[in-house]
């Protein structure tokens, strides 16, 4: 007999709230610096206000939320000079960890990430880039074999995912080339190559952002 959502146990309920919120935030669909209600999201959610409230709790303590009210947080809002900090830390860290995971991760899924980004179109949705983009770096972290290393990339990377310009990205066609070149660098087993893709990826980030920026298109 299929358990009824009834009988869910209050700590799942807490768990698929902050998993939810957490996908929402760093997929943007809840944007930074907007408002999040704890009432309002709990009817979205379709979960009681005790578990969406823990979760809350938690993305506060992490630094995905600040506090807006008693009952209301809004998306951390991060701005330019924490942004471009952020991306030379993840430059630092994000090349060392792909060379520390050279030849750890099995070659199958790694052309399978290949094929899955070829097969992105630039009028998809955002969410799917964003969920492609984490695989190709959390994948990397995680396989660099230093747990320390992997948590501090989510952080920074968690930080760099918060600011926002004015106006979307748009850098669908340039992220999926640029993501290419990181994993076949990796299929090659070349650690030199594989470092320098990641640099290059995380630097034209930071060169689009100060174009953007000097166009002003703002934060």
């Amino acid at each position: 007999m299929t358990a009824s959502p009834l009988t869910t146990t209050p700590e799942k309920l807490g768990e698929l709230a902050y998993q939810t919120l957490r996908r929402m935030i760093l997929h943007k669909a809840l944007r930074s610096g907007g408002p999040v209600v704890e009432g309002r999201l709990a009817e979205e959610l379709n979960i009681s206000r005790t578990p969406m409230r823990e979760a809350l709790l938690r993305l506060e303590g992490e630094g995905l939320l600040a506090r807006a009210g008693a009952r209301s947080y809004s998306v951390r809002f991060v701005g330019a000079q924490e942004y471009f900090q952020a991306m030379k830390v993840r430059e630092l860290l994000e090349a060392e960890a792909i060379g520390l995971a050279i030849g750890k991760i099995d070659k199958k899924q790694i052309q399978q990430l290949i094929k899955k980004i070829k097969a992105l179109r630039s009028g998809q949705q955002e969410q799917e880039h964003w969920q492609v983009d984490d695989q190709v770096h959390t994948m990397m972290a995680r396989a660099s074999g230093n747990d320390v290393l992997a948590r501090m990339i989510e952080v920074v990377r968690t930080n760099s995912r918060l600011f926002e310009l004015s106006t979307p990205f748009n850098r669908i066609e340039e992220d999926r080339a640029e993501h290419l070149a990181i994993l076949e660098a990796y299929a090659a087993d070349d650690a030199d190559a594989a470092r320098n893709a990641v640099r290059t990826h995380l630097q034209n980030l930071r060169r689009f952002v100060v174009d953007r920026l000097s166009e002003g298109s703002g934060v």
